[in-house]
């Protein structure tokens, strides 16, 4: 059985002071041998909802003080729009998340025919699929269900996460995931940012080019209205998000939102405004990761894209 899984990282991009001198100055033959390096970037306006245009030449893009040089600014339109996306339910949620099925179901039917979306739900760690990525979106929105809503039935969202990713096949389309689910990891209880269970699905998610979205939706028990427990784990979403290049959505809050209609027109808007950029990273001297930033000097916008990369000599 083929599973997908998606892609995501945010990297807030600012303005940057850049003049041809200091271009030249860091662009050297040995820069122009770098390894090229393809990511998923979305085009958001800072404030109101008109997204500027922009082009490879407004694109730039920095390891530490070193500029590469960027190659290709594609968008993700016409031959290049595929996008496989995953919705990833926690099992355990509250069965009350009915009442936002149908704004979900809305999403999908929605969504262009060039995007083949699957359906799987969160259970002890792993990702039980209930609908592969498919074009056929009515499939896709009847393979949605209520939640168990049973206490234990997610160990960790961030196992689940990991499971889907690792089962995912390479191909050229875009490829990402939404969650939704409370982020409280049930196996880590430090209550910082050093979760390893988090930290491996983030490098999981972004060895496999996903990004992720997320909608915090409480969980069953206990948890469900604990305020402290809560807060982490929207923290946790937003890290996730943050890493792969995607949002997190109802940070601060422990109670359900009201409606996901406005999150999944934001995420759809998000999804219209990607391109595929192509750029040179430095060759690193042994395999690891290597992070990266963008940098537009348009005004109006920012650049979100994977907050790193995984580069070998």
């Amino acid at each position: 059985m083929k599973n997908y899984v998606a892609m995501a990282a945010f990297v807030a991009v600012g303005l940057w002071a850049w003049t041809p001198t200091t271009a030249q100055a860091q662009e050297s033959p040995a820069e122009a041998q770098g390894i090229p390096a393809t990511v998923v970037v979305t085009v958001e306006p800072r404030k109101g909802k008109t997204v500027p245009e922009i082009s490879q030449d407004d694109v730039m893009v920095f390891e530490g003080k070193t500029r590469d040089k960027v190659t290709q600014w594609t968008p993700a339109t016409g031959d290049h729009a595929a996008l496989e996306l995953f919705i990833l339910i926690d099992d355990a949620a509250t069965q009350t998340l009915g009442v936002q099925l149908e704004d979900i179901r809305k999403f999908i039917a929605e969504q262009p025919a060039t995007t083949q979306i699957g359906v799987a739900y969160m259970q002890n760690g792993i990702a039980r699929v209930a609908q592969n990525p498919t074009s056929d979106h009515d499939a896709a929105a009847k393979a949605l269900r209520l939640p168990q809503g049973i206490v234990g039935a997610e160990a960790s969202p961030y196992f689940s996460l990991s499971d889907l990713v690792k089962r995912w096949p390479q191909d050229s389309a875009r490829h990402a995931v939404l969650m939704v689910t409370d982020g409280i990891d049930r196996y880590y209880s430090e209550f910082d940012m050093q979760d390893p269970y988090l930290d491996t699905a983030i490098d999981d998610a972004l060895r496999a080019h996903v990004m992720v979205a997320a909608i915090y939706w409480p969980d069953v028990g206990h948890f469900g209205h604990s305020y402290w427990q809560s807060y982490w784990g929207q923290l946790y979403l937003a890290d996730l998000a943050e890493q792969t290049g995607g949002e997190a959505y109802y940070i601060g809050f422990t109670g359900p939102p009201v409606s996901f209609s406005p999150y999944l027109d934001e995420m759809a808007n998000r999804l219209s405004h990607q391109y595929w950029l192509t750029f040179l990273a430095q060759r690193p001297k042994k395999v690891g990761w290597q992070y990266i930033r963008l940098r537009s000097e348009v005004p109006n916008v920012d650049l979100v894209a994977p907050r790193k990369l995984y580069v070998s000599p």
